[in-house]
């Protein structure tokens, strides 16, 4: 057994050797991760179960953005975080005030590309794989929650999900343990559910914030944004190998770096290739497969990609660590 254990990290010390050395940079230190299945019990929940839906992340249907990454089972296993709410249970927090858990302590969310009148679910595919949809069975309220506003809304695949004051209610595949709050404010559009069914708080702490994550854009496809929901740009004039910038001065009125990231809250991303820079001025900036990541200010919201194609020199960036788009 010893004897596996130095074989194993012999392992890990060559794959980050080489990393450092393509880049000519430090890597920030990364979490590993699982995959999570979505909510359901002897039935699947959600059409993330399809062959379509695959592993990365990506947008409700209504563009509102999404992630998944760093899924690792948490406190109690997988088990824990799957199947029906049961007994649901009101917590409190101090950003977020009250909001609902089940039964074994996992947030439950809603998404505002949903709707409660009718109640409709607008999180699909790949959306579903990392937003599991709780099944409708064996909920129960709490005090605090009003039993008459705990309903269901049959699915696109037609299983049945739980909501809640006619909102469609998930779990967040970046929670890692009971009591996490990864889902808050993603993209703009997720929120932890309060218990009359409204967003509860207004935005997570900054530190329970996901720095980087992928949408699935109409246009191009999927694409790094930041934590906002803003999409990231790649600049033809750097250097990937060694890693080097072309942006200074003026450049960077228009083109803000993107500050170095925890890559424990990386989402949909390979969490290995998210690396770090020391630019000219001694501050950190974030880069992924070497390549150093910006946002435009002329996105003035999620899901912008004003900056995309501009002067033949920017481009939006996959989920690969690609230039969109080409």
């Amino acid at each position: 057994m010893e004897k596996r254990r130095h074989i194993a990290f012999a392992g890990v010390s060559v794959a980050m050797v080489l990393l450092t050395a393509a880049c000519g940079s430090s890597k920030d230190n990364s979490a590993g991760s699982a995959n999570v299945q979505p909510a359901g019990g002897s039935q699947t929940v959600g059409a993330g179960a399809s062959a379509s839906a695959g592993a990365g992340a990506a947008a409700g249907t209504g563009g509102g953005y999404e992630a998944g990454g760093d899924t690792g089972a948490g406190a109690g296993g997988e088990a824990e975080r799957t199947g029906p709410a049961k007994q649901l249970a009101v917590k409190e927090d101090a950003k977020l005030g009250k909001f609902v858990t089940d039964s074994k302590g996992w947030t439950l969310y809603r998404f505002d590309e949903d709707t409660p009148k009718p109640a409709k679910s607008n999180c699909n595919d790949d959306c579903a794989t990392k937003w599991p949809a709780v099944p409708a069975d064996d909920a129960a309220a709490t005090t605090g929650i009003e039993s008459g506003k705990l309903g269901s809304v049959t699915r696109a695949d037609g299983t049945k999900q739980l909501t809640l004051a006619g909102w469609p209610v998930y779990r967040f595949a970046g929670d890692n343990k009971p009591g996490d709050t990864k889902g808050q404010g993603v993209g703009g559009t997720w929120n932890a559910l309060a218990p009359d069914g409204k967003p509860a708080g207004k935005t997570a702490a900054a530190d329970d914030s996901l720095q980087l994550m992928v949408n699935n854009n109409a246009e191009l496809g999927k694409i790094i944004v930041d934590g906002k929901g803003m999409t990231v740009y790649r600049f033809n004039k750097d250097s990937a190998w060694p890693m080097k910038t072309g942006c200074l001065g003026a450049c960077l009125d228009t083109w803000k770096p993107v500050k170095a990231v925890d890559t424990t809250k990386v989402a949909g991303l390979d969490a290995a290739k998210v690396t770090s820079f020391k630019r000219p001025d001694g501050t950190k900036q974030a880069a992924f497969d070497c390549w150093l990541l910006y946002t435009f200010t002329g996105d003035k919201k999620p899901g912008d990609i004003n900056g995309q194609g501009v002067k033949g020199t920017w481009f939006a960036v996959t989920d690969k660590g690609k230039k969109a788009g080409q």
